[in-house]
């Protein structure tokens, strides 16, 4: 379903502790732009009853069914943009501007 790599799982509980979120699951939410690009959404959030529950590298991610199609073999990461510039990215085939890496 949707992949966590450790990078991502480390900054996500870090920002779980310095925002008092500790326990509390990852919400995500995606949405599909004109183009077929996708915006992502996350932040803690409490679990909901129709929520679909992921457990992916000890983090608990949330997503309500709506978004579910757009995440789905979706792999979020946590890397270097530029020198001292990081951020959460998602590489995701359901995406139509994703472009896998080569040799993947």
């Amino acid at each position: 379903m949707l992949i966590v790599t450790e990078a991502a799982a480390r900054q996500v509980r870090h920002a779980a502790r310095e925002g008092g979120a500790e326990g509390m699951p990852l919400r995500l939410a995606a949405k599909q732009r004109e183009d077929g690009s996708i915006d992502y959404l996350m932040g803690f959030d409490d679990k909901r009853i129709e929520d679909l529950r992921v457990l992916a590298n000890d983090i608990e991610v949330v997503i309500a069914p709506e978004y579910v199609p757009l995440l789905d073999g979706a792999t979020m990461d946590f890397v270097e943009i530029e020198a001292g510039e990081y951020r959460f990215i998602f590489l995701n085939p359901n995406d139509e501007t994703y472009i896998p890496p080569q040799g993947v």
